[in-house]
């Protein structure tokens, strides 16, 4: 799910924002500086819910189970989002943000990426992206010892541009080349279904990550009739639900764990799992419409407006990009 995430990242932000950034449209400050205020406000509110949340339980006197996941010098490196260069430090607490930090770096690459892809056929990008991930692949196993998919949060970054530039390549393909819709989404299809049914056989992961990007590209070549307003704000939240899912776990299962209760018969524990899968919704609700979206709404309000012609992000994709609505040009959104 992790490498899905980051192939459908370099995806939505190239579709955003990648002829504008190739042909150097946009303000490269205003462009940073929107991808790092849409991830670093949510990141470092939630970072300090969960110091609060252990630091409160050890001065109440409970140890968590793994101490060893809230070691305090690991937290330095995760809150400052560094954990994926190399740097020591970034191990457990709110785990999954390694993803963030990786991320970050490849935000701040990508109108480097554009200008130099742009200039290139759409299907010698695609293959150009390919051959990346392979190499990529290939040098990682020999020299760290681990394959691209699996490198360590340390090697985030080495894990996470190749698989963002298949994204990248993912959505220039899809802007420059039209494929039917119908023919688009059968090829969807047959990529889901193969997907899952590789699986029974063994993981595949070079071939599902290939499978991953033509279900990504074929979502996108496919027009939606008839939004659903349910399914949208389920994606609206799931940027919330990606920070906050780690220590609603760690705060149910914790408690769980003290009071005693995380045991018994599998139909006891199915439902435990259940009511915990009911709360970590819930947390993501509150946490996107409590603190996320408002801030997100005063940072990008209409009166922090740029300069003609940069972008103003609005509420965010599943990828944290949200819309982008060109001044000067209201009312015309990209997403």
């Amino acid at each position: 799910m992790t490498d899905f995430f980051i192939i459908d990242s370099g995806y939505v932000l190239a579709r955003i924002y990648g002829d504008r950034l190739a042909a150097g449209q946009v303000s490269l400050a205003a462009y940073a500086r929107q991808r790092l205020q849409r991830v670093i406000p949510a990141h470092l509110v939630v970072s300090l819910i969960l110091v609060a949340i252990v630091g409160g339980a050890a001065l109440a006197g409970v140890a968590p189970s793994n101490p060893q996941w809230f070691d305090w010098s690991q937290l330095p490196a995760q809150v400052l989002l560094i954990q994926s260069y190399g740097v020591p430090g970034g191990q457990g607490w709110n785990a999954p943000t390694w993803t963030l930090s990786a991320l970050i770096g490849c935000y701040l690459l990508l109108p480097g990426i554009c200008r130099a892809l742009w200039r290139w056929p759409p299907t010698a990008v695609v293959a150009g992206a390919v051959i990346l991930v392979l190499v990529a692949n290939l040098a990682a196993t020999l020299w760290l010892g681990d394959p691209l998919y699996r490198l360590s949060m340390r090697f985030g970054i080495l894990r996470a541009l190749p698989l963002f530039l298949l994204g990248v390549a993912a959505a220039f393909y899809g802007s420059r080349v039209y494929v039917a819709p119908r023919i688009a989404g059968a090829l969807g299809v047959i990529a889901a279904v193969a997907l899952v049914g590789l699986q029974a056989f063994g993981a595949f992961s070079l071939l599902s990550l290939a499978l991953m990007t033509v279900i990504i590209w074929a979502a996108g070549a496919v027009p939606v009739l008839k939004p659903s307003r349910l399914i949208e704000q389920l994606a609206l939240m799931s940027f919330s639900m990606f920070l906050t899912n780690e220590v609603t776990r760690i705060v149910w299962f914790g408690a769980l764990e003290a009071l005693g209760q995380n045991g018994g018969p599998p139909g006891v524990r199915w439902m435990l799992w259940a009511v915990g899968l009911i709360g970590a919704l819930a947390a993501a609700a509150v946490f996107r419409y409590g603190f996320d979206r408002p801030v997100q709404t005063w940072l990008n309000g209409p009166g922090r407006s740029r300069r003609r012609g940069e972008a103003t992000v609005v509420p965010a994709t599943p990828q944290g990009s949200g819309a982008v609505v060109t001044a000067g040009h209201p009312g015309r959104a990209v997403v």
